[in-house]
């Protein structure tokens, strides 16, 4: 087909309603991504926030205790946009909130507790996944959504900021590095999938 066949073929068929920019037939109406980009963030945040508190628990007297209270200062800020833009939107938080609340802990604590290269890398993998989760997120927004967009490009400057630190600060000479982000990587990944749609 010509590029002129194929540009009058899509001008009559129209973009779809209610869809959003890179969207192809079959994906999910605008509202319902929009919704699952706000739900997904909003765990993704609460995550974080509580994996900084676990490795302040154990860490927070230590040499790395400002650097940590840091980055934890910025998720909360990230946190509190995006319950704003649950309540705005009206769209439910994770149904699975109670568990990230334990298991963020957990991860943060038990990383941690590994030692300090390892709290790093557990931060560097984390922030890695991020970014890249929010970088396809960008795609998918418009100019009418110029606000959540502007407020995710900073949002992910910032993660990336953060892993920046973990990589100063020796995450990759952690014992089991490459092992160890592979897994955290990988359950980061699981709770993005699940907290969309869950």
């Amino acid at each position: 087909m010509s590029e002129t066949t194929s540009a009058t073929a899509v001008s009559r068929s129209g973009p779809v309603a209610g869809s959003l920019p890179g969207s192809l037939p079959g994906d999910l109406p605008r509202r319902e991504r929009l919704a699952r980009i706000v739900r997904v963030d909003h765990a993704g945040e609460y995550g974080a926030k509580r994996i900084y508190e676990g490795q302040i628990a154990v860490m927070g007297k230590g040499r790395h205790g400002k650097t940590l209270r840091h980055m934890a200062e910025q998720e909360l800020v990230h946190l509190e946009y995006f319950e704003k833009q649950l309540n705005r939107r009206r769209v439910r938080p994770t149904l699975l909130q109670p568990l990230w609340h334990v298991t963020g802990f957990l991860l943060g604590a038990g990383t941690a507790i590994l030692g300090e290269r390892a709290a790093m890398a557990c931060t560097v993998a984390v922030e890695e996944v991020i970014e890249e989760h929010y970088e396809a997120q960008l795609k998918h927004l418009g100019p009418e959504e110029q606000e959540l967009s502007d407020s995710i490009r900073k949002f992910q400057a910032e993660e990336v900021e953060h892993r920046d630190i973990g990589l100063r600060n020796e995450a990759e000479r952690a014992a089991g590095y490459p092992i160890l982000s592979a897994a955290i990587k990988a359950g980061t990944r699981a709770v993005i999938w699940v907290a969309e749609r869950v």
